[in-house]
């Protein structure tokens, strides 16, 4: 039996070492600036990304994974015999379900399942993860899909941005909408529910909203085993680095990653941003 192949997208932010630990294949989000179209995390890093926005006259858009990227991961893998689990990005932030599913078609027979998210960034990347090594441990294609299925009920994200204009202008905002036109000196704390990006609270300083994000984290993790947690920053990496340090402090995670909001995800969140994943019961 050839192992199920677990096939993600890069706004699952899922470190690079552990990418190619489970030899899990990434379809590369677009970024469109100044007419160019760049594959996120290939033809632009993160790092260029944001060093390029501080200074850019014009901003960026982005567009889904395209249907060639996933029929080019599929094919060899296919051709191989090996079954494939996809989870994606939420359809309700992004095509890359319907790009995937179109890809599919293409392989009639092919035991290719795609699984809708219904998040982004790492409370994506923890249900890749966690899939990846179901299927690392020899579990069967079907036993390995339906555990993707239901890994979807087990993660969660938070994320506290400076400014909602990029969601906004990406259409992206959700339920926060009605958080637009507050004081300047606000700070949003949002969160993704049902696979949109929605309000929780609005924060007077960064500080307070970090440890603000870190209590409702604590209610969230709290009597929970195997909790996994993970920050995401867009050009904010020493404060990412300070509240995974107080949360594997505070809640004693049995893993932990720290990465880069991809360009696709910082698009539309801005820079300043940073988001504290989690992953329990799995």
């Amino acid at each position: 039996m050839s192992k199920t192949a677990v096939v993600t997208d890069s706004t699952s932010t899922i470190p690079e070492e552990l990418v190619r630990q489970y030899d899990i294949k990434v379809a590369p989000q677009i970024v469109i600036w100044d007419g160019k179209t760049l594959e996120d995390g290939i033809d632009i890093t993160p790092a260029q990304f944001y060093e390029r926005l501080k200074t850019s006259p014009t901003m960026p858009t982005t567009s889904q994974a395209t249907v060639q990227a996933f029929q080019q991961i599929f094919q060899p893998l296919v051709a191989a015999g090996r079954p494939i689990v996809a989870v994606l990005v939420s359809h309700k932030l992004s095509g890359t379900v319907q790009s995937a599913l179109q890809a599919k078609q293409d392989f009639p027979g092919a035991q290719i399942e795609i699984v809708d998210s219904l998040h982004a960034g790492m409370s994506l990347g923890f249900q890749v993860l966690q899939t990846a090594r179901q299927a690392e441990a020899g579990k069967s294609f079907d036993e390995v899909a339906a555990y993707a299925h239901k890994a979807k009920d087990h993660t969660g994200i938070m994320l506290v941005v400076d400014t909602l204009e990029f969601l906004h202008r990406g259409g992206r905002i959700g339920g926060a909408q009605r958080l637009l036109g507050t004081a300047l000196n606000m700070k949003p704390l949002l969160y993704v529910e049902d696979g949109r990006i929605e309000p929780l609270e609005r924060i007077r300083t960064k500080t307070k909203a970090y440890a603000r994000m870190l209590d409702l984290l604590e209610e969230k993790v709290k009597g929970h085993a195997n909790v996994r947690i993970a920050t995401m920053h867009a050009a904010a990496a020493d404060d990412a680095a300070k509240v995974l340090a107080e949360a594997k402090s505070r809640f004693q995670p049995v893993e932990t990653t720290l990465s880069w909001a991809s360009p696709a995800i910082g698009t539309h969140t801005g820079p300043g941003t940073l988001a504290a994943g989690y992953c329990v019961d799995l």
